[in-house]
């Protein structure tokens, strides 16, 4: 069955061999096994059930909770000469009717459907009276509820095994701690089967978290000197944020779209439409937007707000750079966001133990952001992946922090807070601090308190930072109904001298590196074939929007610069071009092949 895998790799989608451990996952599956998969983005996760659904006799089912992306994910099957369908509460009555009777008469090769039908007493009837390749259960991190996208529909999906336990279930994420991952394998079932764990690390992703000194400027500086022009994305925690941000954006000249689950349906499906077809488009989005996304040439994804978990940060950093190529995953952090975050959590309505989860995740995710050391090792680590050296691929490799002996004013400052009685706020903690005589001051008498003045020879940022680094670290905690600071337990080491206290000093504007700067041009294109770059580019945008589908469903950029530079002049080249199947060579080797040779006649 193997033999027959790598004959379907080659001629239906273009390629010669597996990249570790595909080879050993889809293998697994072709024996009839459970399997559990973890791959990061971009990894090659679709190709691991996607091929057993080809080779296996029956029907391969992805449960997917994408309803929104399902239909262009058969689009790219159906350019490759797959059979494929898809079937969700977005379609009519009747179309679902029709995929339906296509799978009893064993029509199709594969059908993607959402959890919430899966789950329907009708589906499994139907399922029962079809002929089974496999089921493969994509997003599995949202049966976890230690996952950071949990999902209730997902829960159900144990009864798979149940009912169909001749049917060999495929698990897939790309973002699982080892519990996550554990919880996964028990809620599904899965612990027979074998477990493929691929390394997390994305070399050719910089990370870069900065501190935020005006953050809309400081993104915009971002793509002024190295994304001018290409794809990204721009992470913001609030609807709000998001439609003023895409604004501005748009103001400066950038072709920004804004995306959310609370604007309307066909504005939504609109703007995730352009970004899909389009070059250059800048979607400013809630992580509403982004999963499922295949659009390999995403040049920067930016975050704006703190993201709640590292699980969140990494996968939304991971649609950056899918082709391979250089990318920038950025982020601006402030105390505003560790404050908000921190409330949010607080306020939550959840219960004691998923609250108590989300709140180690979100210490995760700050441990990250004031890290000193190399931002990828801790990464790594955390998904229990091992870096055994610093990246030089992100801030803290290219530029090494400085750090202080931030002893005292941790002291100081901590003192504050209880002097004026654990409940005010950053601004006013300074004000005091600092010895200014405000009418809030004035009103609660607090020019008389020891701590007053007692900070002069720190500037106003800086305590800002001594503050976010506190909260941060889980010295002050955080009051949710204003956001009052408040010591924490592990405060009294600090103030009892018992503990010192090393601090990083915030830069004012991070450097462009000379890593960083290579992104501004993501393709080393020589000077003289630029011309035909973009003619190439424009055949393909030309058969894209003839079919209505993005330009990278008829060959990712990797596949066009490899028709660049070998310049194939017969279908025998042609065929042997990676990402160029059967289907694709009969369907464009001589468009492609025409526009070569109006530059070589």
């Amino acid at each position: 069955m193997m033999q027959h895998a790598y004959h379907v790799l080659n001629t239906v989608f273009g390629y010669d061999e597996f990249r570790a451990p595909q080879d050993q996952v889809i293998e697994a599956v072709l024996k009839g096994q459970d399997v559990f998969v973890l791959m990061p983005t971009g990894g090659g996760k679709s190709l691991c059930y996607q091929i057993p659904s080809l080779v296996r006799p029956g029907v391969g089912i992805v449960i997917s909770p994408l309803i929104a992306l399902m239909q262009d994910q058969v689009s790219a099957l159906t350019q490759a000469g797959v059979r494929a369908a898809c079937m969700n509460s977005s379609m009519s009555s009747e179309h679902n009717y029709q995929v339906e009777q296509q799978a009893l008469r064993g029509e199709l090769d594969m059908i993607y459907i959402a959890p919430e039908r899966l789950t329907l007493q009708r589906t499994i009837d139907w399922l029962s009276r079809c002929q089974l390749a496999l089921f493969a259960i994509d997003e599995a991190h949202c049966v976890s509820q230690w996952g950071h996208d949990f999902r209730s529909d997902y829960l159900q999906l144990s009864l798979l095994q149940h009912t169909f336990p001749s049917v060999p279930r495929i698990a897939l994420t790309a973002t699982a701690d080892a519990k996550t991952r554990q919880e996964i394998i028990e809620r599904l079932g899965l612990d027979k089967g074998p477990v493929f764990v691929s390394g997390f690390d994305r070399p050719n992703i910089q990370y870069r978290i900065t501190q935020k000194n005006n953050p809309k400027q400081q993104l915009l500086n971002l793509l002024k000197t190295e994304h001018w022009g290409h794809a990204g994305v721009v992470y913001c925690l609030s609807r709000k944020k998001v439609e003023a941000t895409a604004a501005w954006l748009s103001e400066q000249g950038v072709n920004a779209l804004p995306y959310h689950a609370g604007l309307d349906k066909g504005v939504r499906h609109q703007n995730q439409h352009k970004f899909l077809h389009e070059d250059g488009i800048v979607m400013v989005a809630t992580v509403a937007f982004g999963m499922g996304i295949d659009k390999p040439d995403v040049r920067f994804v930016a975050h704006l707000d703190l993201p709640k978990s590292i699980e969140g940060y990494y996968q939304e950093t991971g649609r950056a750079g899918r082709d391979g190529e250089p990318a920038t995953a950025w982020m601006a952090y402030g105390l505003e966001d560790v404050i908000k975050l921190k409330q949010m959590m607080a306020g939550s309505t959840a219960n004691e133990q998923f609250k108590r989860i989300e709140q180690q995740k979100l210490n995760g995710m700050l441990g990250l952001a004031e890290l000193t050391g190399c931002r990828r090792q801790m990464l790594m680590g955390y998904f229990g992946d091992e870096l055994a050296q610093p990246c030089g691929n992100c801030d803290n490799c290219l530029t090494p922090v400085e750090t202080w002996d931030g002893t005292d004013a941790a002291r100081k400052a901590l003192s504050c807070v209880y002097r004026t009685e654990q409940r005010f706020g950053v601004g006013h903690l300074i004000s005091v601090l600092r010895g200014k005589v405000t009418d809030k001051v004035k009103q609660f008498n607090h020019q008389k308190v020891s701590t007053f003045g007692i900070g002069e020879d720190i500037h106003d940022a800086q305590w800002r930072s001594v503050f976010r680094q506190l909260v941060a670290l889980g010295y002050l905690n955080v009051n949710y109904d204003y956001g009052q600071l408040y010591l924490s337990d592990t405060s009294r080491a600090i103030l009892r001298g018992e503990k010192s206290l090393l601090l990083r000093v915030d830069t004012k504007q991070v450097k462009n590196s000379a890593s960083g700067s290579k992104n501004s041009k993501a393709h080393n294109i020589a000077d003289e074939d630029l011309e035909l770059w973009d003619a190439l580019r424009a055949k393909r945008k030309q058969l894209a929007t003839d079919q209505g589908i993005p330009p990278f469903m008829i060959f990712h950029d990797a596949t066009l610069l490899e028709i660049l530079t070998t310049k194939p002049n017969s279908l025998d080249l042609f065929s042997s071009i990676g990402g160029v199947g059967q289907k694709k060579l009969d369907k464009y080797a001589e468009e492609f092949m025409a526009v070569l040779q109006t530059f070589h006649s």
